[in-house]
């Protein structure tokens, strides 16, 4: 559901209780960018002269890592059902070295709102492709005899083996082969929908999606060498289908998938995805700090930092990019800066670019307490995710809360004499608590497994006391 008709319910207070249910604390950040999306929906309702006036409030996340910035402008781009795209600002480099164009960033995210928009479509017309497929496969279970392509109407009814049986003269035939046909294929319908054919294998015609000519391009590819016509050219001289056998259930999928693409507009569906990669895309721009040079730093494989950072200003003030679905203008794109900021400061940045990220917030760090949170607050909080894994196996698995208050502690503890990575220690400290019992959970049979703050002690304090240990291990 595109901003425009969403917008009027995410409301700034919504957009952050929206955001609590996934992430813990980092209030400032959450407002901000509440703010920034409702900006978006109050720029629609303003009178049209006015609405190309309004830019975009872009924002800078300053705070170490895995405290949370990338999941927040995830999360904030899936509310708004807008186009999402997170660069790393690092892999860019000035025009004249190696490495990839700062173009391609919009270039991505017009392909990212094409598929959002494809998908959305598709999603619209998937009733009539289901049944448009259906009918295909019932044709491919029902094989056609004498080599040639037969409609549902011209198929002789299948004998014992599919047999070719001597042919009667056709006016003799025509009217009881036609019902035979027509009762077989109902039955095999029946079968189908009941899922008793589900293990029968088929041969689909299927879009070979690689084109070994242009796989021979990088991801920078054609289209950074300003070859973007070539590479639609070459692509679809190179379209081709394979014939792939799969049971009926994957081919019934691949038929679906087919059949609602040939439903939908594609030069509708290009069009809306231009309209919203400018008027909602949301690009995420992850390591900025690492190209904010100050004076006396440049030098070796550092020195086109500063030419970064010139060669995105363009995008970020607002320029037309050509894409292979037409120029796209970014300057309405929401830019979301993040970086540590641990060697420099956002003042490194050069003035131009400072001043289009007008909104600053920091993020806060993440302690004990917060990890516990983090633990069982969340809708996808990581002891949730291990509960659901592990059921999978038929072990039930239950955390007491001093378990979940000692692992965060062991986390908080390894965070602060070793690297501090955040939220994301979390994952490693559960992975080396869990190791045993994910191994063994297929031959353990039905339990039910309590985690208790010693069962946490006994595995992990070894590793913990041991501070070479923890460096390579936690």
């Amino acid at each position: 559901m595109p901003l425009s008709s969403s917008g009027s319910r995410l409301t700034p207070r919504a957009i952050v209780e929206e955001l609590d249910r996934y992430i813990v604390g980092q209030r400032a950040a959450k407002r901000a960018v509440a703010i920034a999306l409702r900006n978006r929906w109050r720029r629609q309702q303003v009178p049209e002269h006015l609405r190309d006036e309004i830019a975009p409030k872009n924002i800078i996340m300053i705070g170490p890592t895995g405290v949370g910035k990338t999941e927040i402008a995830r999360r904030l781009a899936k509310l708004a059902a807008a186009p999402f795209l997170k660069v790393e600002a690092s892999k860019f480099t000035e025009v004249g070295y190696v490495g990839r164009d700062v173009d391609s960033i919009v270039r991505d995210l017009t392909e990212i709102a094409v598929k959002l928009v494809r998908d959305e479509e598709q999603a619209k017309v998937r009733g009539r492709a289901r049944e448009h497929a259906e009918e295909r496969l019932l044709d491919l279970l029902l094989p056609p005899q004498g080599g040639r392509a037969r409609s549902f109407a011209d198929r002789p009814p299948p004998g014992p083996g599919f047999a070719q049986p001597p042919q009667p003269a056709p006016e003799l035939t025509a009217s009881s082969g036609t019902n035979h046909e027509a009762e077989t294929r109902e039955k095999l319908r029946s079968l189908l929908h009941s899922g008793k054919l589900d293990e029968r294998v088929v041969e689909v015609e299927a879009a070979d999606e690689g084109n070994p000519f242009l796989q021979i391009f990088s991801g920078a590819g054609v289209e950074e060498m300003g070859l973007s016509s070539m590479k639609d050219l070459l692509g679809n001289f190179g379209k081709r289908t394979r014939r792939r056998k799969v049971n009926v259930p994957e081919a019934l999928e691949l038929l679906t998938s087919e059949e609602a693409g040939k439903l939908i507009d594609m030069d509708k569906v290009q069009r809306e995805a231009v309209h919203r990669a400018e008027q909602s895309g949301i690009v995420f721009l992850d390591e900025i700090d690492k190209i904010a040079g100050r004076e006396g730093q440049h030098g070796g494989p550092d020195v086109s930092r500063e030419g970064v950072q010139r060669d995105l200003l363009p995008i970020v003030e607002g320029s037309t990019v050509t894409t292979k679905y037409g120029p796209v203008k970014t300057d309405h794109v929401l830019f979301i800066a993040a970086g540590a900021f641990h060697v420099s400061k956002p003042s490194d940045l050069i003035p131009e670019l400072q001043g289009r990220f007008p909104i600053r917030v920091e993020l806060e760090p993440l302690v004990g307490a917060d990890f516990v949170r983090i633990l069982t607050e969340p809708e996808n909080a990581l002891t949730k995710q291990y509960v659901a894994l592990l059921a999978t196996e038929n072990v039930k698995l239950i955390w007491t809360a001093e378990a979940v208050e000692e692992l965060a502690k062991i986390a908080a503890e390894v965070n602060a004499r070793t690297q501090n990575i955040g939220a994301r220690r979390l994952h490693t400290v559960l992975e080396r608590l869990l190791d045993e019992l994910s191994f063994a959970a297929p031959d353990i049979g039905p339990q039910e497994i309590t985690i208790t703050a010693q069962y946490v002690r006994d595995r992990l304090s070894e590793v913990v006391q041991n501070e070479d240990l923890a460096r390579y291990i936690l």
